[in-house]
C-alpha cells in the first residue's frame, strides 16, 4: 500500500543519494577514484536500505515509487557519462543506456499528457532489473579497477555486450508496453 506521504525515512535515504551524485562527479573529475569509488558504493548501499526500510516500516509511497528510479537514473547517467567521456566505458553502450532511459522517461511523460494513469499501469520488469543491476555492475567495476589499480579488462567485453543486450531488450518492452497503454487510451 502506498500513500501521498513525502517526508519519511525511506525517502530522505533516497534524497540523500540523489545528492551523492555532484559529489561523485567532482571526486571523479579531481582523480580521486577511491572516493568516487566510496560514494558510488554508499549511493548502492542506500538504494538497498531505502527499500527494504519502506517495506519494513510501512512507509511506501508514490513519491518513493517515482524518486526511487530516478535517483538510480540520475548516478548511473551520470556515472557512464563521466566514464565514457573518458574512453573508460564505450562510448556507444553510454549513447545505449541513455538513450532507453529517455525514451521511456519521455514516453511515459508523454503517456501522462494523454491522461494515461502511467502510475498504476507501469512497473519495473525482469529485464529492467537486470539491465540496472548490469549497469551498476560495468560502473563498479571501472571504478573498482581505476581506484584500486587492478586489470581487469578480460571482464570489460562479455559484461558490456551483456549490458547491451539486456538494456535493448529491456527498452523495447517498455516501448511495447508503453505503446499498447497510448492504444488503450485513444480507443
Amino acid at each position: 500500500m502506498t500513500d501521498g506521504r513525502i517526508w519519511t525515512i525511506p525517502n530522505l535515504i533516497t534524497i540523500f543519494r540523489i545528492l551523492l551524485t555532484p559529489g561523485f562527479v567532482i571526486a571523479y573529475l579531481d582523480g580521486n577514484f577511491l572516493t568516487a569509488w566510496g560514494l558510488f558504493m554508499v549511493a548502492g548501499v542506500s538504494d538497498g536500505l531505502d527499500g527494504f526500510l519502506a517495506r519494513v516500516m510501512k512507509q511506501r509511497s508514490e513519491f518513493g515509487a517515482m524518486i526511487d528510479p530516478l535517483a538510480d537514473k540520475i548516478l548511473l547517467v551520470t556515472s557512464f557519462i563521466c566514464l565514457s567521456a573518458q574512453d573508460y566505458i564505450p562510448v556507444w553502450l553510454t549513447v545505449l543506456a541513455v538513450s532507453r532511459d529517455l525514451i521511456i522517461v519521455g514516453g511515459l511523460s508523454l503517456l501522462k499528457f494523454y491522461g494515461v494513469e502511467v502510475e498504476k499501469k507501469i512497473f519495473p520488469l525482469w529485464t529492467s532489473k537486470i539491465t540496472t543491476a548490469l549497469q551498476l555492475l560495468v560502473v563498479f567495476v571501472v571504478l573498482t579497477e581505476l581506484a584500486f589499480r587492478l586489470d581487469v579488462d578480460f571482464v570489460h567485453p562479455y559484461l558490456e555486450i551483456a549490458t547491451a543486450i539486456f538494456t535493448f531488450i529491456s527498452g523495447a518492452i517498455y516501448i511495447r508496453r508503453g505503446m499498447v497503454m497510448f492504444e488503450d487510451e485513444v480507443e
